[in-house]
């Protein structure tokens, strides 16, 4: 199901008669069953996972070198053992490889990138007043969920328009129950303020069905019954009501107006549509769901260069669908292969029928069409993306004196006040830019370092780079920063360079980076060992490029520093006793107003509390008493 992909990257010594004799072992009491294989290094790496519909045949053919690509000759060169696992079909072995290859992500299989789960559209039902929001996890039976949509920028859109057309309230329950009066939601029409009593059950619940009708795929049907309304309204002479109405079915039509793919003919189904050029492929992803376009998001899969979008699209849809359902029809741009297998596999694991469809003319073909227009078209603004971010890779190299561009550089930079919730951040860039799954938060820990830039700096350093040589001592993977910037000068600097030498690490090139006078950006100056500090000229594209790697590190470290700082302010004396949960503490925050209080109180004064039993009374009030 998965081809190779031919990571130019160095493996392991050995030879190509090794590998076959390695893999000849094995071939030997392999069964003529489904399953799949692992092919692995002799450092543990997993190279390459398959499918096999008989796992001696499919292997076997890894011994006979006329039938092997130059990429697969270096895979089987460095193959040093297998590992194997038998299915009762071949569908599930193609769901268990994709699996695996989540898990393991080989060098040597197609990889699917930036796979993140997608966001939803809520109603909530576990409540009295059903609340409208964007969702993403685990999913409660109790509520209705709308989606997948593409990404958070089209929910966020849709809700803030389907706020303007279903006015219910979007407020978590914390904010819904302490409510006094409406807020700016309802003055701006898009809340009717259940909160406060300024819309009867029955007609807030009509507001809930038209929500959920419009969302399912009846959007004619809610329009339709708005326009009567409105037109009844009028016609009675309350015209208020009326304009009300008007500015719904308006914020409706806002709605569908955003939708570039639209089929309406099909309640659901997802597009694939791909474009390869300069040995790369694009995957566009469109979701369709109740007759309504939810969004698209373009994926640059990790393949051989050889590959065609067929072959990169039956790997990528195997992987796309490994943690998610697929819909009952998969549209595509081209025939992939093994399709009767993967709808088997894809219905085995949603439950119910899926087809793998590639139409030739009609609606559906036009559809694929445009996608495949969308395809091409972010695949060629990545291309020059790439190249730009490419010349400045290799202008950080000229500025700083390093061998080659660098595929990875590491930003640091630390977060405190007054040395309170301190934080070290690390960021990562390369040629496709951020690298934010690679982005990582360090809670400072050691002792009196908290507010001590150089002292953060140190623990940050040595807890980065000390797990990475303990994890991968060969420094033979491709974690390991061809270039470390720190945001800060010489002083930090130093500290980061004494770690590094400690750690036996001093052929990675560090550089510092600090504002100049009154933290004017635009004058930073830049530290590097051997040379004395130096800046760039003030249109220099370079220097707007280290800027802004720079801001990002900054971002990222201010954000994670807010965030645990919101942490340490809500919590509550009252975490700390045992048996306490979110509902209790707030049963006690609403019946006293404050721990504080909570924590003088008499003990019959805690039994009256509702939820809270005399044994978790007699607990609570023990705890500040310092009873046993």
């Amino acid at each position: 199901m998965n081809d190779e992909a031919d990571i130019e990257q160095p493996l392991s010594e050995g030879s190509l008669a090794d590998g076959m004799r390695t893999i000849a072992d094995f071939v030997r009491t392999l069964p003529r069953k489904p399953g799949v294989y692992r092919m692995i290094a002799a450092s543990g790496e997993v190279l390459y996972v398959g499918k096999a519909r008989s796992l001696r045949s499919r292997v076997a053919a890894y011994t006979q070198p006329t039938r092997l690509a130059t990429r697969l000759m270096r895979m089987v060169s460095a193959t040093r053992t297998m590992e194997f696992a038998v299915t009762d079909s071949e569908a599930e072995a193609l769901l268990l490889e994709n699996n695996l290859i989540k898990r393991f992500r080989p060098r040597f299989n197609v990889l699917l990138r930036d796979d993140k789960s997608f966001p939803y559209i809520v109603i909530r039902r576990d409540t009295e007043w059903p609340q409208l929001a964007k969702h993403r996890g685990t999913r409660e039976p109790s509520n209705e969920y709308f989606g997948p949509f593409a990404s958070a920028t089209a929910v966020n859109r849709t809700l803030y328009a389907l706020q303007r057309a279903f006015p219910l309230r979007s407020c978590s329950d914390g904010v819904f129950s302490t409510r006094t009066r409406p807020c700016l939601q309802y003055q701006i029409k898009r809340c009717t303020a259940p909160c406060v009593g300024r819309i009867d059950k029955p007609e807030y619940d009509r507001i809930v069905d038209e929500v959920r009708d419009f969302l399912g795929g009846r959007n004619r049907e809610v329009q339709q019954a708005l326009s009567q309304r409105m037109e009844q309204a009028s016609g009675n002479l309350e015209f208020e009501q009326a304009a009300v109405l008007r500015d719904r079915i308006k914020a409706l039509a806002h709605i569908q107006s955003h939708q570039s793919i639209s089929l309406h003919t099909i309640d659901e189904a997802d597009i694939f549509a791909a474009h390869a050029e300069g040995g790369q492929v694009c995957v566009q992803v469109f979701f369709l769901r109740a007759g309504q376009n939810l969004g698209n998001r373009a994926y640059f899969p990790s393949h051989a260069k050889e590959l065609d979008e067929a072959a990169v699209l039956s790997a990528f849809i195997g992987q796309f669908y490994e943690s998610r359902p697929a819909p009952k029809l998969v549209l595509t741009s081209h025939d992939v292969a093994e399709a009767e297998l993967l709808e088997s596999a894809l219905a085995l694991s949603a439950g119910h029928k899926v087809e793998i469809r590639n139409p030739k003319r009609g609606d559906q073909k036009d559809a694929l069409d445009q996608a495949v227009t969308n395809a091409r078209e972010a695949l060629a603004r990545r291309m020059a993306e790439r190249g730009t971010q490419r010349q400045l890779l290799e202008g950080v190299a000229r500025v700083f004196g390093l061998d080659a561009a660098p595929e990875r550089v590491e930003v640091y930079d630390n977060s405190h006040i007054q040395g309170a919730a301190a934080i070290g951040a690390m960021i990562v860039a390369g040629p496709d830019g951020f690298i934010k799954n690679s982005y990582r938060k360090f809670n400072i820990k050691t002792e009196g370092a908290a507010g001590d830039d150089f002292a953060m700096m140190r623990e940050v350093m040595s807890r980065r780079f000390g797990r990475a040589l303990k994890e991968n001592p060969e420094r033979d993977e491709e974690h390991w920063p061809d270039l470390v910037l720190i945001d800060g000068g010489q002083g930090q600097l130093e500290a980061t360079r004494q770690v590094l030498a400690e750690l036996g690490l001093e052929d990675i090139a560090t550089v510092g980076i600090a504002k100049g006078p009154d933290r004017d950006a635009g004058r930073e100056r830049f530290f590097a060992p051997g040379r004395p500090p130096f800046s760039l000229e003030p249109r220099d594209p370079v220097l707007y490029f280290l800027q802004r790697l720079r801001d990002e590190a900054h971002r990222f470290a201010i954000g994670t520093h807010r965030t645990r700082r919101a942490a340490g302010i809500t919590r509550s004396v009252l975490d700390e006793v045992p048996g306490i949960g979110a509902g209790r503490k707030r049963a006690l925050l609403h019946h006293f107003g404050s721990a504080r209080a909570v924590a003088v109180a008499t003990l019959d004064d805690i039994k009256a509390v509702p939820g809270i039993s005399d044994a978790l009374a007699r607990k609570i009030h023990d705890h500040f008493r310092g009873g046993h």
